[in-house]
């Protein structure tokens, strides 16, 4: 039976925004993205597939998650004709595109909300959530906003509310209503009749929302966060991850599969208990999605720490249904940039190739964000240049520093822009673009590449058995195994030299950077060995 081509896939997320720049508006654009596929194409990186970003009209209140045609590209990107040429340029390349699918809410200018605002008669009235406030202004519920303050807006023109989970231009849609249903679904088949393979699903956990619409409990001991950050005080079990999400699930799932022949549903989804994973993927008589990133189990929020990546990957992996697959992400337009992350200071330049060794050697599909392969750090965003609206609210808190302008080459622009970059792109820093990287095989990206090329050599990397193996204190070590091909491990995370794993002595060395005994692992020092049993 052939596997899934999204099992031993790597896929890589653009933020289109900040990729490359045809124009020179300074705002990434869907032709500037076309003209540097071939660093991702089998002569580069030889990335599987592109994730991009939402792409769609937008009023840009959120940076197109506040979607206002769910079925054309957005002027700032281009058209439907250059997203086309893009599609088959990828093609060519042997790379399949998908998209950020944004099902749980619209913008306010979205012709649909425009329409339900017209009043208790719409016939997309009860495709939002309208309610009237109640006495003395009260609110249909305590639910929060994720941005902060509570989830429910006035509606300018009326006297009623309606439920807003991000920021106020932002309506939740009612999965419970057939005619919602019906166009969420058709928007998506536009899509996929167009040629995509997919959707990344932007919190899909949160499209079955209790039918009462009933109170969060408060979370035990966060009750001082009650009036301060209503969203972190609740627990979640009436506006996420309820019980009748999987039949939802299965209807998208339906229809990919009649419009798609072997597409791909990744959710982004956030689950508060063990059980909640099991909702994502559904049953063998009703599938749900194929891959999701488990947030609250991910290697997105960890120090870099051996112990911690190992409770991590091992909670994550015990949790899943039998024959689900994982999927791994270290960075993306939500959270800092690893190469930040776990190395605030600086001062670990070979960091970004030991997490590299992690993430494309795990059990499970890896999705990169774009520009870690050449170390890419966030940059610092001055107070009268964030535009994030999380920013906004939370000082300090903005995405703004991980979403910044692809670094292609040295000098002004950093090859992103010949214009002013929308985002900083943090200067001219020395060793930091993919022109000066890919002519050096000690490179960041040139580690990359050689491990991609390595899984793609090797099925024990793409779709072998994990086992953890002991180590010394601070390595992290592992067993990857399919039909006799053994592939060992050994990523060393701690402060001082320490001794490679006994079971890597004697296997060839497929990728290497230890100290310089042999049988020694540099801090940060990596080992990627073959253990085939014919030697």
């Amino acid at each position: 039976m052939t596997e899934p081509w999204w099992k031993s896939a790597v896929i890589y997320q653009i933020y289109p925004r900040s990729f490359a720049d045809s124009d020179g508006d300074g705002i990434g654009d869907l032709p500037g993205l076309a003209s540097r596929l071939g660093h991702l194409g089998p002569d580069g990186l030889g990335i599987d597939a592109i994730w991009l970003s939402p792409i769609y009209r937008s009023s840009n209140h959120d940076f197109g998650y506040d979607v206002s045609d769910f079925c054309d590209v957005d002027p700032t990107f281009g058209t439907l004709s250059d997203f086309d040429e893009l599609t088959a340029e990828a093609g060519r390349l042997g790379m399949k595109v998908v998209l950020d699918f944004v099902p749980n809410h619209t913008s306010i200018e979205h012709a649909w909300f425009q329409e339900s605002r017209t009043g208790p008669d719409s016939p997309r009235r009860n495709w939002y959530f309208w309610r009237p406030s109640g006495p003395e202004g009260a609110f249909p519920n305590n639910w929060g906003s994720t941005f902060g303050g509570p989830a429910w807006q006035h509606d300018p023109d009326g006297d009623e509310l309606y439920l807003a989970s991000f920021t106020p231009e932002q309506a939740d849609v009612n999965w419970r209503d057939p005619g919602l249903r019906e166009a969420m679904l058709g928007c998506m088949a536009f899509w996929l009749d167009r040629g995509v393979w997919g959707f990344r699903l932007d919190v899909v956990d949160r499209i079955a929302k209790d039918p009462g619409l009933a109170d969060n409990p408060i979370a035990e001991g966060r009750e001082a966060l009650v009036g301060v950050m209503p969203w972190l005080a609740q627990a979640h079990v009436n506006d996420q991850n309820h019980p009748d999400l999987p039949a939802l699930l299965a209807e998208i799932r339906r229809m990919a599969d009649s419009h798609c022949s072997d597409p791909l549903l990744l959710g982004e989804t956030f689950p508060d208990a063990d059980d909640h994973v099991r909702l994502y993927y559904g049953t063998p008589d009703a599938p749900g999605l194929h891959l999701a990133f488990n947030f609250n189990r991910s290697l997105c929020d960890i120090p870099w720490n051996a112990k911690a990546f190992r409770n991590t990957i091992s909670r994550a992996e015990d949790v899943l249904p039998e024959a689900a697959w994982p999927c791994w992400v270290m960075s993306n337009h939500d959270r800092a940039r690893h190469a930040t992350r776990f190395d605030a200071n600086g001062t670990a330049p070979h960091r970004p190739k030991a997490a590299a060794t992690i993430l494309l050697t795990l059990r499970g599909t890896p999705v990169l964000y774009y520009g870690e392969e050449i170390g890419m750090r966030d940059v610092r965003i001055p107070e009268d240049r964030q535009l994030d609206p999380v920013g906004n609210a939370f000082p300090g808190l903005g995405r703004d520093p991980e979403r910044t302008p692809m670094r292609w080459e040295p000098g002004a622009g950093v090859g992103f822009t010949t214009g002013e970059p929308w985002l900083p792109d943090g200067g001219d820093v020395p060793g930091l673009d993919v022109a000066t990287q890919a002519a050096d095989p000690d490179s960041t990206l040139s580690h990359y590449r050689n491990l991609i090329s390595l899984r793609r050599a090797r099925k024990s990397l793409r779709l072998g058995s994990f086992t953890f193996l002991d180590a010394a204190d601070g390595v992290l070590a592992y067993v990857r195994e399919h039909e006799g091909e053994r592939t060992g491990i050994a990523v060393n995370m701690g402060d001082g030299v320490a001794p490679a794993p006994e079971f890597l002595t004697g296997g060839e060395v497929l990728l290497g950077n230890p100290a310089g005994e042999p049988g020694l692992l540099e801090p940060d020092g990596f080992a990627v060995v073959s253990l085939d049993r014919d030697g």
